[in-house]
């Protein structure tokens, strides 16, 4: 039974942001808390997340969801590291949508020398999310997160979907979400492993990586790089989430207190610019988990493989493992020829699984197909 007193205040919240008007960062949390308990009709629910998200959410009104889904719907893990995580995600909802990345650029900055605690979720919008490519090539994606928080320790890389660390109210929501949300905005901010000090966030539109960028300083990352990728055959609003070598990135990067933005063209990782059919999604989840693991088995060094790599090179130059952007693809792309990619996958496949030999015979049945 819902209280009558908090549906109407919730309805008034509700014809406030159809209005235009803003929430307070206090007002914002308490209304996410509401909405991640279920403590207002799922009608309700739904009417405050589109009209939030048509408004468009102030930093004040991101940091109280992000306040609320912190308190009362995040587990964590706390791994012993000699040095902080990174972390390499993406909104989602972005228009021009690829091959997935932040999974395969997870695992190649791994064999690189990070310790990556990726967290990811199941697609929204796009063909398939991290947790449905992480899936496909045999992790457990209802193994604990302890078997996470081992495997970041053993091989320095872990997954933490977001059907595991995120609680009831997110799950829930999440799963039968098709539409953009502030939690597109929070998810990729959520902390399970706080011990992850930088972030590499691509956003689904430019003007959001400024806004993700402030916020990452709030909550405590190290450092953040905020990024929108372009293609010159598209226009500017049709985007993607990643660094983009078909086009300028234009970046957000929060360090040492301070806000820096500037661009990125392929040239500055040198690389050759390219095009989006070859680095565009396939149909289905399995064909795009298919398409990454053939660069990540090292059977692919085309344009697919730049792309990973760069989206790699930032990720390192952003944790201090690079000098620059030609040396982290250079990384990169010894990782994938040496063998040393494959084998992390193989490494966390095997130890974040409730049933390791079954999952390492998907990933092995798999490799046999690309």
């Amino acid at each position: 039974m819902f209280n009558e007193t908090k549906m109407r205040e919730m309805g008034q919240v509700i014809g406030r942001l159809a209005a235009g008007e803003s929430l307070s960062r206090m007002e914002s949390a308490e209304c996410y808390r509401q909405v991640l308990l279920s403590e207002q009709p799922e009608l309700q629910q739904g009417a405050f997340l589109a009209a939030h998200i048509a408004k468009g959410p102030t930093i004040e009104e991101i940091a109280g969801c992000w306040d609320a889904v912190h308190r009362w719907d995040t587990s964590t893990i706390t791994p012993d590291l000699p040095e902080p995580a990174l972390d390499i995600v993406g909104t989602g909802s972005d228009v021009l949508k690829t091959v997935n990345v932040s999974s395969p650029s997870a695992v190649i900055a791994a064999a690189c020398g990070a310790y990556v605690a990726k967290k990811g979720a199941q697609r929204v919008t796009g063909v398939s999310g991290a947790s449905e490519v992480f899936g496909a090539w045999g992790m457990d994606l209802a193994s604990p997160l302890s078997l996470a928080q081992r495997s970041l320790e053993a091989h320095g890389l872990a997954y933490l979907p977001g059907e595991s660390f995120l609680k009831a109210g997110w799950a829930r929501l999440v799963q039968h979400m098709r539409f953009t949300s502030i939690f597109n905005i929070v998810g990729p901010l959520t902390m399970p492993c706080p011990a992850a000090g930088y972030l590499v966030l691509g956003v689904y539109k430019r003007e959001l990586a400024r806004t993700m960028a402030a916020i990452a300083g709030e909550i405590g990352i190290k450092k953040a790089l905020c990024l929108y990728g372009t293609s010159q055959a598209h226009e500017q609003s049709q985007g993607i989430d990643e660094v983009s070598l078909c086009g300028p990135t234009y970046c957000v990067e929060f360090s040492d207190g301070q806000l820096k933005e500037y661009a990125l063209t392929p040239s500055d990782f040198g690389l050759k610019q390219g095009r989006y059919e070859e680095i565009a999604s396939k149909s289905d989840a399995r064909g795009n988990a298919m398409a990454a693991l053939k660069v990540l088995a090292g059977r692919d060094d085309g344009p697919l493989a730049d792309f990973l790599a760069a989206n790699t090179a930032v990720a390192l130059k952003l944790a201090d493992k690079v000098k620059d952007l030609p040396s982290g693809v250079t990384q990169a792309r010894e990782a994938l020829a040496s063998g040393a990619a494959l084998e992390r996958l193989r490494g966390l496949v095997a130890t974040q699984n409730s049933d390791p030999d079954q999952g390492l015979a998907k990933l092995e049945g798999m490799l046999k197909e690309v």
